[in-house]
């Protein structure tokens, strides 16, 4: 477990050069916190800065950007003019402070239990923090160190040790705004004991019975599987589930974690029924499906008359399967924290089948999304209607031309300038909040891809992701509007909520 840090406003206002800090009064006015957070960026961050970058990251003022950016799908496609909304089309809104000790609403608190759990509250979803403050998720994926030669020389360079490394990162995080990390991060140096960020965990519970079964392969950004039938039918993988969950045990008391993530994009299809009929006969995913055909509809049922219905009725057995499983285990040895789904993803965030099974079984429902500029929030609220829960939002981002990387890999937009990137997360953000059931964000992610770094998936060879690059240079301009954002959620909740 992590060391408890003393109760009260969440970032640490006041810090000399030399790293020694002072604990403020609990009561202390709007102005004097925003001073402070204000004052401390050069300090505090600068490890980060760059000859060229300006002293820390204010929050005002607003910077104006254009209404509509060119963004394509990748090198070498054309371009289109997107619309934009960003945080200078609004009205003046407030700084969300002072924060909780966790990151949440200070002044907006309801029951505490002691964890994290979700409430809706007049048509709107929250998290609620272990105090009891409502609270939007706002993290990183992927926050760790970079393993190629090159970039261990600039962190030693920069940093000095890991320590360092994660002391500074802890801080740049927290000082624009973000008050959590996601999956992939560094959870041995982070979250730092002195200044604390919520986590999450990822188990791969299909990922990892695959890899002792045999028979999965790396696809692109996730695990593959033979013809895209994840092994939920495989009679061993009850226990093998129980058995992988007992890690969980280990951090079911810890206050700072947010919960648990059971796979990453598992291949959902409406042909699941077709794919697993394709499997070898004496295959137990096969076997089931035959099994169900036949529950269904007789003994003389043929697979050439398979309907529409049978297809989207299969998917929603095999999710409910699926997560019945991997949800008895995370229960079993953690019963305190949320259970966050699988990160649906691609065509799977289309199937109302899918969110509906899941429903019935996880605390929220996360999304990994892209090929939106805007998100549709009708799109969502359906989410949201079909399967009871909020939303987490677990990857997106945007990479651009000017990093000098290549970025062809990955499915984020691409786009011409660091200055489109921040306008991207300004954008897609209001839309987020204006939806009314997401609960939070993650971007990906914290560092660049590093083409010379050896054994990264295909969607993470080249491309331009992070706050900072993969030399651990920040990136001013996306950090400065995830800062305007990240610290003024609750007053952007209220103007969409008026």
């Amino acid at each position: 477990m992590h060391s408890a840090q003393k109760p009260g406003v969440r970032t640490r206002f006041c810090q000399t050069v030399a790293g020694s800090r002072k604990t403020i009064l609990k009561q202390v006015s709007v102005t004097c916190i925003a001073a402070c957070l204000m004052s401390l960026c050069a300090a505090a961050t600068s490890a980060y800065q760059t000859k060229d970058s300006p002293e820390g990251t204010a929050v005002n003022p607003l910077t104006t950007k254009p209404d509509s950016i060119l963004v394509a799908r990748s090198p070498g496609e054309a371009w289109e003019a997107k619309p934009t909304r960003t945080l200078s089309g609004l009205p003046d809104l407030p700084l969300d402070l002072p924060v909780s000790r966790f990151g949440g609403v200070a002044e907006r608190k309801v029951t505490a239990t002691g964890f994290f759990y979700t409430r809706k509250i007049d048509n709107r979803w929250w998290l609620v923090d272990p105090q009891g403050h409502l609270f939007i998720n706002k993290g990183v994926a992927s926050a760790r160190m970079l393993r190629s030669k090159g970039a261990k020389g600039s962190l030693k360079k920069k940093f000095g040790s890991k320590e360092k490394w994660a002391s500074a990162t802890s801080d740049l995080l927290m000082q624009n705004g973000f008050n959590g990390i996601g999956p992939w991060s560094d959870h041995s140096a982070l979250p730092c004991p002195d200044n604390r960020l919520v986590y999450t965990k990822l188990w791969n519970f299909m990922s990892a019975y695959g890899k002792q079964r045999g028979g999965t392969h790396q696809a692109s950004g996730h695990i593959g599987y033979p013809q895209d039938c994840p092994f939920i039918f495989d009679p061993e993988l009850p226990e093998f589930c129980m058995k992988h969950a007992a890690q969980l045990s280990e951090t079911k008391d810890d206050p700072w974690l947010l919960g648990h993530f059971t796979d990453n994009e598992l291949p959902w299809r409406v042909s699941m029924l077709d794919n697993y009929l394709k499997l070898p006969r004496n295959d137990p995913g096969h076997r089931a499906a035959m099994r169900w055909l036949v529950q269904r509809h007789g003994p003389d049922f043929k697979p050439n008359q398979i309907t529409k219905e049978d297809r989207a009725d299969f998917l929603a057995f095999a999710a409910d399967t699926y997560f019945a499983i991997v949800t008895s285990a995370i229960v079993e040895h953690d019963p305190n924290h949320l259970i966050l789904g699988s990160r649906f993803h691609g065509r799977a965030i289309r199937i109302p089948a899918l969110f509906r099974a899941a429903g019935r079984h996880v605390d929220l429902v996360s999304v990994n999304y892209y090929h939106a500029w805007t998100p549709d929030i009708k799109l969502m609220r359906s989410w949201e209607e079909n399967s009871t829960k909020p939303i987490l939002i677990t990857e997106w981002y945007a990479k651009a031309e000017d990093s000098g990387l290549g970025n062809s890999s990955g499915a984020g937009w691409l786009v011409k300038t660091q200055a489109d990137r921040a306008a991207f997360y300004e954008n897609f953000t209001l839309g987020l909040l204006e939806s009314r059931v997401c609960v939070g964000w993650h971007w990906f992610r914290y560092a660049d891809n590093d083409p010379s770094e050896k054994g990264n998936d295909p969607s993470n060879q080249d491309a331009n992701k992070g706050i900072v690059g993969n030399r651990y240079q920040p990136y001013q301009e996306l950090l400065k509007s995830m800062k305007d954002v990240n610290l003024r959620t609750n007053s952007i909740i209220e103007y969409f909520d008026k």
